[in-house]
């Protein structure tokens, strides 16, 4: 920890060093996401984290050249806590800007958490907070790469979302109930639309299988049924 903004007698020594520590932590996490595709890879992070770092560097300057200055003598008011605040509201933009949703799914929230994290690095390194930010960015790669292995054994519930086009008559929904009952699945949500003219009936439904994935041969089991014209999955 770096609780003089001094090292070895150098200003500049001190910056520098903060400047590429927080360089080097936000890089080792956009390696990790640039390995996986991300549109926040490398560069985004690095950039990130080097930019917070240098923000936090210049609130403690204007901290250092103005703060000694009387109160009541000048109409200066410094708070260094200020820079951070306007950091941590600033990083949500760009971290809503890789979150996408697909459907049912929602892409980039780990992304759009490491660019969150890397700016607290930087925050971290430009404040002097040497082994916060050396333990935070280890932690962050534990996370990341480690625990990343651990998830495909935790059960967790599928979502999937089906639409069925199907004669209005007879009413294939008791039957399709069935069958999906029969294949562990659970209607989540139903909704359905008829087609007068046509004398259809649109089912839409959210499924749910816990622990394994939706079975395969679900569009063949299901095209079986009488009246079924068109199948969707999403």
């Amino acid at each position: 920890m770096l609780s003089s903004p001094y090292l070895f007698g150098s200003y500049e020594l001190a910056v520098l060093l903060k400047i590429l520590l927080a360089a080097v932590a936000g890089g080792l996490v956009g390696v990790e996401r640039e390995r996986h595709g991300r549109p926040a890879g490398l560069r985004t992070h690095l950039l990130v984290a080097t930019g917070a770092c240098l923000m936090m560097i210049v609130s403690e300057s204007f901290y250092l050249k103005y703060g000694g200055l009387e109160a009541d003598l000048t109409a200066t008011r410094l708070d260094p806590a200020r820079v951070a605040a306007q950091i941590v509201t600033g990083i949500g933009f760009i971290g809503a800007g890789v979150i996408i949703k697909e459907g049912l799914a929602v892409r980039g929230l780990t992304t759009a958490a490491s660019l969150w994290l890397v700016a607290g690095l930087g925050m971290a390194f430009g404040a002097g907070l040497i082994w916060p930010g050396v333990v935070a960015t280890a932690t962050a790669l534990f996370g990341l790469v480690v625990l990343k292995r651990f998830e495909p054994g935790i059960p967790k519930d599928r979502y999937l979302h089906l639409t069925l086009t199907a004669d209005r008559v007879p009413d294939v929904y008791p039957e399709l109930e069935r069958t999906l009952s029969e294949k562990n699945m659970i209607i989540r949500e139903l909704g359905s639309t008829i087609d007068l003219e046509s004398q259809t009936t649109v089912y839409r439904l959210t499924l749910t299988q816990h622990g394994t994935r939706a079975s395969r041969d679900l569009a063949s089991t299901l095209s079986e049924l009488p009246g079924i014209r068109k199948i969707t999955f999403d």
